[in-house]
């Protein structure tokens, strides 16, 4: 604190905003300058120089960017003086929407921060959560496929080897839907699809073997295919197949029991 004008106030102290011109600012938006209280018809009466004792006066509101009014930049002195002039005004105003403009700078500064914070929290849950489906959940899943083909390799019961094939079918399911829930995680999280182009892989044959197994789990259902593949496509067979499994899939779920599904690919 510099108190050259002995003006009273001490560092942490305060003054009661009610009885300053700066609350009439606040409520008016609009500067007050005052050249010499004493010839002011509008201040020569005021309250404010009473208590305070200045005789010239100078305030420019400091206006946020949204409108929002942050406060004032002011000027007093207990002797008059010239400050209702062009430059004068003009240098207040000009501070004025310095301090604002840093203001809002600072404020997008700490937004902009907290953002990033949220992004990089977002970022972590996202690798925690394809972790857990890539791998914990994966894990087990071996391991009950592993288990299955080894029982298959055992003499077993009719009715035996039929629920082993269940559980082993079963976890084939379950790996496709992780899969697939791991492909919605990366979508919806901005990690994009991992895409793996072979032209050498058959598409045609894979497209087939979509078929034969969606025929295997429907069998009461018609499915009718006329695939023609004839060139080397440069494409990530397994996205095609898994696209074309829950189309079909979903035909066969959703349509009525006695229509004919298609695929023409």
């Amino acid at each position: 604190m510099r108190d050259d004008i002995e003006f009273g106030l001490r560092p942490g102290g305060e003054l009661k905003v009610e009885t300053t011109i700066c609350h009439e600012i606040r409520q008016s938006e609009q500067p007050v300058i005052i050249d010499h209280v004493a010839e002011s018809e509008a201040y020569r009466q005021h309250h404010t120089p009473a208590i305070y004792g200045f005789q010239s006066y100078i305030s420019m509101p400091i206006i946020l960017a949204d409108g929002t009014f942050f406060g004032t930049l002011c000027s007093i002195d207990p002797r008059p003086a010239r400050l209702n002039s062009p430059e004068t005004i003009g240098m207040f105003r000009l501070f004025a929407e310095l301090i604002g403009f840093h203001l809002n700078a600072s404020e997008r500064l700490a937004a902009s921060e907290a953002n990033l914070l949220d992004e990089r929290k977002t970022s972590e849950l996202r690798e925690q959560f394809i972790a857990v489906l890539g791998h914990d959940l994966r894990n087990p899943l071996a391991s009950i496929d592993a288990g299955t083909r080894m029982l298959l390799k055992e003499p077993l019961s009719p009715k035996g080897a039929t629920l082993v094939g269940l559980i082993q079918s079963s976890a084939g399911r379950m790996a496709e839907l992780i899969d697939n829930v791991l492909d919605l995680a990366r979508g919806c999280l901005g990690g994009g699809l991992s895409l793996e182009r072979d032209a050498q892989v058959p598409l045609g044959l894979v497209l087939e073997q979509v078929v034969d197994e969606l025929r295997a789990a429907w069998p009461e259902r018609v499915i009718e295919t006329q695939l023609s593949v004839t060139e080397a496509v440069s494409c990530d067979c397994a996205r095609l197949a898994q696209l074309l499994s829950n189309l079909v899939g979903n035909a066969l779920m959703h349509a009525r029991p006695m229509s004919r599904s298609r695929s023409a690919p």
